[in-house]
């Protein structure tokens, strides 16, 4: 298993060498602008290098994981997408589209389906019907998206994504599913290499981005695994409330800002710098503070998750633990001014005062 996990980081840190310069040449590269702060262009292959990974290892151990053909196929299809967008700049509706058709194939072809959502509110197992698939086709969409809009600072998206697969794979393990537990671990492993160039811990120059290609790809991947390990017959290997923790940090920024964006009249998919990395950064937190400080809180919330399925805690505490930790968020994050002044002034740091950009 050792030289199977290194020759899985060897091929994903060659693939990433080898797709910047093709990068380079076709333009697939992240220019700087009001948003975006970082130096020189970019390339956007950390998503690409990592499905090909994936894709050639499943292809070359047939039989690891159900429906294997649908899968690659659809993270081929969204790596595409993704890409295409990184480098042309697609409208969100074709996005959209494309992420819904891909939802309907994994219902229609792999049965993957939110059949359950389990005792969430402590009045019994709700029964989706057949609401079940249109429910599914949101929280595909919903992961997909979660993902994306979280990767705004160098590491961030990799770091999250190694908990959150980290946390799969344990809980997966634990319930006896080995080859999906291994299929976390070979993203885990993946991950890495794209985390040591993202940071510049092989040279600046050499720094790589995962881009709208990976995100998509990440997020899928994050919702497939979740949904065919609590929708399975009989006894799930892990209970649907369980998934909201794993995935507590995307999906609680994610929603939040589309909550304030839509106050605000604007767009819930226009881009802005109103995410918790950002208010991190604006306390005074430097990236890697930052990066160190929201991966914390999403190991926290996950282990939660991992804890709450091993002792078996009640689906409605669960689900209503989950639901106080999205409000403090969402009043963290709507009062975001007021609470980085407050703190400013609790640390003593230089004052300056912050105020909402409208």
């Amino acid at each position: 298993m050792f030289l199977d996990l290194f020759f899985t980081f060897f091929i994903s840190f060659a693939i990433l060498f080898l797709m910047r310069k093709v990068a380079r040449k076709v333009g697939l590269v992240d220019k700087p602008s009001g948003r975006k702060l970082h130096s020189g262009n970019i390339p956007l292959v950390g998503g690409i290098a990592i499905c090909i990974t994936i894709i050639n290892y499943i292809y070359s151990h047939p039989g690891m994981i159900n429906h294997e053909n649908l899968y690659m196929l659809c993270i081929c299809g969204l790596t595409a997408v993704g890409a295409l967008d990184d480098r042309f700049d697609l409208s969100v509706k074709i996005r959209m589209l494309v992420q819904a058709l891909i939802s309907v194939a994994m219902i229609y072809f792999a049965n993957a389906e939110l059949h359950s959502l389990g005792n969430l509110l402590g009045f019994g197992v709700i029964e989706l019907g057949v609401l079940g698939g249109l429910v599914t086709v949101f929280a595909v969409i919903g992961c997909i998206n979660a993902f994306n809009m979280v990767d705004g600072i160098d590491g961030l998206l990799g770091g999250l994504s190694i908990v959150t697969f980290g946390c799969v794979g344990i809980l997966l393990s634990l319930s006896g599913e080995q080859s999906l537990s291994y299929l976390c671990l070979l993203l885990v492993v993946c991950m890495i290499p794209y985390i040591l160039m993202n940071l510049g811990l092989v040279g600046h120059k050499r720094k790589v981005f995962m881009g709208d290609a990976g995100s998509m790809m990440i997020g899928f991947t994050v919702i497939w695994l979740l949904i065919g390990a609590s929708q399975t017959e009989g006894n799930p290997m892990i209970r649907p409330v369980t998934a909201l923790w794993l995935i507590a940090v995307p999906l609680m920024d994610m929603v939040s800002i589309m909550i304030r964006r839509v106050k605000q009249g604007k767009s819930p998919f226009k881009p802005d710098r109103d995410h918790l990395h950002h208010i991190c950064q604006r306390l005074g937190l430097s990236s890697l503070q930052t990066l160190g400080l929201i991966c914390f809180i999403s190991s926290v919330f996950a282990g939660i998750g991992i804890l709450g399925e091993i002792f078996l805690l009640p689906e409605y505490i669960m689900f209503y633990s989950f639901i106080a930790a999205f409000i403090g968020y969402l009043v963290i994050l709507v009062n975001h001014c007021k609470v980085i002044n407050f703190c400013r002034r609790i640390l003593n740091l230089p004052e300056k005062e912050y105020s909402t950009v409208k």
